[in-house]
């Protein structure tokens, strides 16, 4: 893993950094409120918009404020409200359940009639899970069914894009589409995507070798690239076509250069996990006659035949949180507002619900605009001081220890606990001490969490950085938050910003697991 060497730092008494200077929030007169205020003056924050909110976690007393009431985009931090009030609208054992059904009679191997997959909005089914139900049918005895194949997605609505999602984003496996139904191609869980991988030819003018996982003929794929001589340009692009499941993969390749790898969304998800259960089916000798319908509801009294659990929703919140996974958090909306109403999930619920929630948390939702569960809408808009609330309020909640540990520490090289952190501030008090969740989109950043400062004391902290104009004002963020690490209740440690790294590698626009393959 890449470290990086940050400048010196300035330690100052309270009365050198701090003379001639107001005093902070609450009075403080440890030079903190200076030191940020010289991180803020950055230039790379000309012009921009700064809100920025440090307190004690223990007593609530504020140590720096900034804009703490002002309505700022947080981009993924969006997600700290809905994971939240997903462990306690739902519970951290809460499972999701893919199941197999049928109200039809069997005659010796025939089912004849219909055959039901229901989903419940489970963002982490495999196509290995969707094997397992197939195998239980044909466990079952049944060889071949008369009717057809229905893929019920009812639990959730029909609408598969959330508020304002950028329509360049639409084959980005970071904006899939939103079904009761869909399938992972791995385990990072990220559904409603297949991953398309390719390889140079053996010589210049072959044409490149092009695999699909899982593998399934639920997307077609429309090769136009060319494999050139070996040091030849590697321009291979990777996009599916609006309206439909036509992946166009076009550019080229040189001879032995590296393989192209690219997540990429399906058109209609409920569709996609049909067909790789369709397959399954086939592959262990279950045949189905009819065609496959989606959208009709299963039931009452149909009977199972077989089922698939998901992981408690305590584990799951890792490959959402760490991963900050857009699809995790909408799933569990839809799943939210299901759950308050009885009404087939929608984010107009969802969202009701999560409101409803941050009241019990000393959170004023009167003072925020979400609109969907992740932050990838652009209309999303909280104040930092809201989430000074939300991070003191869930330290008091049983399900706390579960939600700390899904958040992202900072400098921690593995994937599941570093997540979109475990590059920055390595070598600093900071690393493996900050646990916080990011935010990023163009022209807006966000970190919100806990950190210890140097003397131990435990502190929460939001910075939201909106209307900038670099590609990343992340340096910015870390260097507030290690100086709270480097500092003492009594004594500020200003901390420099580094210099913005070149461009894509410093975290840009957006998340850095949102790059497949992750290269933070």
């Amino acid at each position: 893993m890449r470290r990086w060497i940050w400048p010196a730092v300035l330690a100052v008494a309270a009365a050198g950094l701090s003379a001639g200077a107001p005093a902070g929030a609450d009075g403080d007169r440890s030079g903190l409120p200076e030191a940020i205020d010289t991180i803020l003056g950055d230039p790379r924050m000309e012009g921009g918009t700064a809100g920025v909110v440090v307190a004690d976690a223990a007593s609530g007393d504020v140590l720096y404020q900034r804009g703490a009431t002002g309505r700022l985009m947080p981009a993924s931090n969006t997600k700290l409200l809905t994971s939240a009030a997903a462990m306690e609208l739902l519970g951290p054992d809460h499972r999701f359940t893919t199941d197999v059904r049928t109200d039809a009679p069997r005659r010796g191997s025939v089912l004849r009639g219909d055959l039901y997959l229901r989903g419940t909005g489970d963002p982490t089914t495999l196509a290995k899970d969707y094997d397992r139900l197939a195998a239980k049918v044909a466990d079952s005895g049944i060889r071949r069914v008369a009717g057809r194949l229905v893929a019920d997605d009812t639990r959730f609505d029909d609408r598969r894009i959330g508020d304002t999602w950028g329509g360049d984003d639409e084959s980005s496996y970071y904006a899939a589409q939103i079904s009761a139904l869909s399938v992972a191609p791995d385990t990072d869980y990220d559904t409603g995507t297949v991953i398309v991988e390719v390889e140079p030819g053996a010589r210049a003018g072959a044409r490149p070798r092009v695999k699909v996982t899982p593998k399934t003929d639920y997307v077609h794929i429309d090769l136009r690239a060319s494999t050139v001589a070996a040091g030849g340009a590697d321009t291979v692009a990777v996009e599916r076509q609006h309206g439909n499941n036509t992946i166009t993969v076009s550019g080229t390749v040189p001879v032995g250069g590296d393989t192209t790898k690219e997540w990429v969304t399906v058109w209609e998800p409920t569709r996609y996990a049909a067909a790789v259960f369709r397959d399954a089916l086939a592959a262990h000798g279950v045949r189905v006659g009819g065609a496959t319908r989606a959208g009709l509801s299963t039931p009452k009294g149909a009977r199972r035949l077989a089922a698939h659990h998901s992981m408690p929703l305590k584990d799951l919140m890792v490959p959402f949180m760490k991963l900050s996974n857009n699809m995790h958090a909408e799933s569990l909306t839809k799943a939210m507002g299901y759950k308050a109403t009885g009404r087939p999930g929608n984010w107009g619920d969802g969202l009701a619900a999560i409101g409803g929630y941050l009241k019990t948390a000393g959170v004023d939702p009167g003072t925020i605009r979400q609109v969907d569960g992740s932050g990838l809408s652009r209309k999303d808009n909280v104040p930092p001081g809201q989430y000074i609330e939300l991070l003191r309020s869930a330290k008091g909640e049983p399900w706390f220890a579960d939600w700390y540990a899904s958040l992202p520490v900072a400098c921690a090289p593995d994937k599941f606990t570093g997540g979109t952190l475990r590059t920055r501030m390595c070598g600093t008090p900071a690393a493996l001490n900050v646990r916080a969740k990011t935010g990023s989109l163009t022209g807006a950043s966000a970190l919100s969490g806990y950190v210890k400062d140097k003397g131990g004391r435990e502190l929460v902290f939001s910075i939201i950085l909106n209307n900038y104009l670099p590609s990343s004002v992340k340096a910015l963020e870390d260097a507030i938050v290690v100086t709270l690490a480097s500092s003492t209740k009594d004594e500020a440690v200003l901390v420099t910003p580094r210099a913005t790294r070149a461009a894509g590698t410093d975290g840009g626009d957006l998340e850095c697991s949102w790059r497949k393959p992750a290269r933070c």
